[in-house]
């Protein structure tokens, strides 16, 4: 019992000693309630350091009005049950399908920039506002496959639009702002941070691809197609295209194509109806693998595999197994930011090229050239054809030098129609027709609309693709 009695009195006088101590040395502070802890420890964290909380509001409300909500409707031949007898099932139906993404105001009389695969083969397009939730029907001014973007003008005045930021200046590790409308809810925002830049996801099935994209966190989910992605002012760094997923949902992996090649295809789109491409003649591929081995030095820079004839400049500066490390004093880290930079450039544009070649640096000077070669600007020769429900536009130079062929019409435009049925979409080169080369867009439009019974097409594959068609029409 004595025991207890001092164990007791000792734990007391101990209790007693440490208030006292504690009073003593905190007697002008008031930890009274736990938030009140929290903010001191808060203030204390911010103040020391020189941090300050991250504020996604002024993007959020700054943004938010220039993103707009895209519906589509567009036309797919339905199979009837005859449809494995014949590569054409002339007795499909035809069924009507909607879809929706997102697209971003930049201009205040109606111009909305948006990705190619949210209107690709709408019979209409409309937009509705996020302002008021007017809704308007939306004309295409143009699109551009090889780099997904499309640009849509609606009848309107005095809209809020977006300031566009300099996408070459964000920072890995920035805070970025996504706004669209996934899952059909409108006015949707996430944030994150740049988690990568110059990445190549091989999404764009197009001859010529432009894939160096933004790499982010930030959530986006279907619907966010063609929404922007912005940074903490509110102003474009991207516009939102894809997301890395075996789910169709977001997984943390979101993809944007970067605002400084969203403003050149723009501009190209308003001043050209088509966008001024520039090329080099020269085909590259990453320094990996083998490659990597043998240049064990090199961490930039692209290795030349080979050098065309179409670009005179290339040719006489350039030669296989070169390394080019800057394209006008801009380092050259992959494939992917060499596509990046010539984007940036139009036909007649004189490029300095830093390369390397036996250990030694060099500059040569190369003038780009359009898709046929020339170095003026490239001007579209383009028919469409109510009845095929499609435009049609002969190969260039550089498509026939890629593909080894000496002619070919392209599908540049599908809407609702003979060419949607069967099957093709923008990007297909039809060779020939019967066995018979086609030379002209004429040609093959009055072939095609006037066939009956069987009929044969050669045609290569927006990935390169050759195969043997056969329909019947009746």
């Amino acid at each position: 019992m004595k025991k207890w009695i001092v164990i007791i009195l000792v734990s007391s006088l101990c209790g007693v000693s440490s208030s006292f101590l504690f009073s003593k040395f905190n007697k002008n502070e008031d930890f009274s309630g736990i938030e009140n802890f929290k903010n001191v420890a808060r203030n204390v964290n911010y103040n020391s350091t020189g941090y300050s909380p991250v504020d996604f509001v002024k993007a959020g409300e700054k943004a938010t009005p220039c993103v707009v909500f895209i519906k589509t409707k567009s036309e797919v031949q339905r199979q009837s049950g005859w449809g494995w007898f014949f590569d054409f099932d002339p007795f499909g139906s035809i069924g009507e399908v909607a879809s929706s993404g997102s697209g971003v105001i930049i201009s205040k009389d109606g111009y909305i920039v948006t990705n190619n695969h949210v209107i690709k083969g709408a019979k209409t397009i409309e937009v509705v506002l996020n302002k008021n939730r007017r809704t308007y029907k939306a004309n295409l001014i143009g699109s551009h496959p090889s780099s997904d973007l499309a640009l849509l003008k609606i009848d309107a005045e005095n809209l809020p639009f977006i300031q566009f930021a300099n996408s070459e200046e964000l920072k890995i590790g920035e805070w970025v702002v996504a706004v669209g409308n996934p899952f059909n809810l409108t006015s949707t925002v996430t944030a994150g941070i740049v988690s990568a830049k110059g990445r190549n996801i091989n999404i764009v099935n197009e001859q010529f691809p432009i894939e160096s994209f933004i790499q982010t966190d930030a959530a986006i989910n279907p619907g966010n197609s063609g929404g922007a992605l912005v940074d903490l002012n509110g102003n474009l760094v991207g516009i939102n295209t894809a997301i890395a997923s075996k789910t169709g949902s977001y997984v943390g992996y979101g993809f944007a194509i970067p605002s400084k090649i969203v403003a050149k295809i723009i501009k190209d789109l308003k001043e050209f109806s088509t966008v001024q491409r520039a090329f080099s003649g020269i085909s590259v591929q990453d320094i990996e693998g083998d490659l990597a081995n043998k240049f064990k030095d090199q961490s930039t820079g692209v290795y030349v595999t080979s050098v065309s004839e179409s670009c005179p400049d290339a040719k006489k500066y350039i030669e296989k197994a070169d390394i080019i490390l800057k394209i006008n004093g801009h380092i050259i880290d992959n494939k992917s930011i060499y596509d990046e930079q010539l984007a940036y450039y139009r036909p007649g544009d004189k490029v300095i090229f830093t390369i390397l070649r036996d250990g030694k640096e060099s500059e040569k000077t190369i003038q780009l050239v359009n898709e046929n070669g020339e170095t003026n600007v490239y001007k579209r020769v383009v028919l469409s054809s109510e009845i095929l429900g499609a435009d049609f536009e002969p190969i260039t130079k550089i498509e026939k030098d890629l593909y080894k062929v000496n002619s070919g019409i392209k599908i540049i435009m599908v809407k609702s129609g003979r060419i949607a049925q069967m099957g093709f979409s923008e990007g297909y080169i039809i060779t020939s027709v019967n066995q018979k080369k086609d030379k002209t867009p004429e040609e093959l439009i009055s072939i095609l609309e006037n066939s009956n019974g069987r009929t044969i097409l050669e045609v290569i594959s927006p990935e390169g693709q050759k195969s043997v068609n056969q329909f019947y029409f009746y």
